[in-house]
């Protein structure tokens, strides 16, 4: 990658001398912002196609969130448990309560 732009930058820094030393100086920085765009361009997208693709991305998803489920499997556990015997206290509660 450093070599692409090691590259890239000279051929443009060359056509950028050369522009201004043979055109006008208001179209030679016109080229040279229009080739050092397309030298950045050209050097990006010299790599476009080797990013993960949608499904790798979406099973690192899966496996992260997986993880963190497990990890809080003790906390709902407990949360379950104590919903469990606040409803129990209520239930007794109803049942201890006469009918109106």
């Amino acid at each position: 990658m450093a070599g692409r732009w090691a590259v890239g930058g000279a051929v443009a820094a060359l056509g950028a001398v050369a522009a201004f030393l043979l055109l006008d100086p208001v179209i030679a920085a016109f080229a040279t912002i229009l080739w050092g765009t397309l030298v950045v361009m050209v050097v990006v997208a010299g790599d476009w196609d080797r990013h993960s693709t949608f499904e790798e991305r979406e099973l690192e998803r899966a496996r992260r969130r997986k993880e963190k489920w497990e990890r809080g499997a003790d906390a709902r556990a407990r949360d379950r448990a104590r919903f469990e015997a606040h409803r129990a206290r209520q239930d007794a509660k109803r049942a201890s309560r006469p009918e109106r």
